[in-house]
């Protein structure tokens, strides 16, 4: 474990405070405009009931880059260099946030979209170091080949399970608190901790206009691009021989959404197309409230973080199955619960 006393805790505590007043800020600016241009209106696959404006992805996307930014300038050189993989980062977000603008508001054809969704997850692939590797036996190019396959499945992952209040609130939150403890005990690279922390902070400043019933909604403006964040974050953490707590940390994304794609691809159904089968929208249709959904959703983030945490401090194979274990065993538990509905 590295030294956590060596950290620029002054550095990241201001962007957590600037990205969630920054975040805050702009949805109060901009929010007449999400109304006016990026509108969402109910249809027979929505969870929500009324048209509500959609795009606050902007606002938090731009102030975790400003958080992000911010702490790197502040903190340049206790991250060791590594603010240069924050510059193909960056040019990617911003890629991804313009065509999920686009797609909020006038629509884009799924072709062009995964597209650029390929060319922005090969901009961040591209940049790591030569050396990077997670499975040294595996050959560079495949390994290389399969970050790029994950890459643009967790960018679309936050986009499709970004269907309720709250959601991806009760997913993040968790997710960026936990990242951000690995790299105070030295366990996460810094720079990753700085920008869990940025994207913390951001998300807690939109928090109280996506509670239910919720007056802002992300958009794929801001699905898209903490779709790649978290997926270079966990990249890092495995980078690092922490797999089994990269895989923890967003097991219940993984689980639902992956699973319901299969489900779907095995019905033959056109996997593009919106639909109301992941398992939280089960849940809203067998008797939850939007509410109950969200807090086990947030409960059950806590303790995969926990487990994570576990498998993180103690890097020991038989640790990591038996986190491994629990944790799908409690996302298991929980999809279940979704799919049979209230009795």
């Amino acid at each position: 474990m590295g030294d956590g006393a060596a950290l620029p805790w002054g550095a990241f505590g201001v962007a957590l405070v600037v990205a969630a007043s920054l975040s805050a800020g702009l949805i109060l600016l901009l929010h007449p405009w999400f109304a006016h241009y990026a509108l969402a209106r109910p249809n027979e696959r929505s969870s929500h009931k009324l048209p509500t404006p959609q795009g606050g992805g902007i606002a938090v996307v731009a102030a975790a880059l400003a958080g992000i930014w911010l702490g790197a300038m502040l903190s340049t050189p206790a991250l060791d260099g590594s603010v240069g993989q924050l510059l193909p980062l960056s040019l990617a977000i911003m890629v991804l946030a313009s065509i999920g603008a686009i797609d909020d508001i006038r629509g884009l054809r799924p072709p062009p979209r995964l597209l650029i969704q390929i060319i922005a997850v090969g901009i961040v692939i591209w940049s790591l170091p030569p050396e990077f590797s997670i499975v040294s036996r595996l050959p560079w190019s495949v390994e290389r080949a399969l970050l790029l396959l994950g890459g643009v499945w967790f960018v679309n992952l936050v986009n499709f399970m970004d269907g309720l209040d709250w959601m991806t609130v009760a997913e993040i939150v968790p997710v960026t608190a936990a990242l951000a403890l690995l790299g105070a005990i030295g366990i996460a690279p810094p720079v990753a901790m700085l920008v869990a922390i940025a994207l913390l902070g951001a998300m807690i400043g939109f928090a109280p206009f996506n509670r239910p019933v919720a007056r802002l909604f992300l958009g794929d403006v801001g699905s898209l691009p903490i779709g790649l964040l978290l997926g270079w974050m966990m990249l890092l953490l495995a980078g690092r021989g922490h797999v089994a707590a990269a895989l923890l940390l967003p097991l219940y994304y993984l689980a639902d959404a992956t699973l319901t794609l299969g489900m779907r691809i095995a019905r033959r159904e056109p996997i593009w197309q919106a639909h109301r089968t992941h398992f939280y929208q089960r849940a809203t249709d067998g008797g939850f409230s939007v509410q109950e959904i969200v807090i086990r959703v947030f409960v059950l983030n806590v303790a995969l973080a926990v487990l994570a945490l576990v498998s993180a401090i103690e890097p020991d194979p038989t640790v990591d199955l038996a986190t491994l274990a629990l944790g799908s065993a409690l996302v298991a538990w929980l999809l279940l619960t979704f799919q049979r509905g209230k009795r």
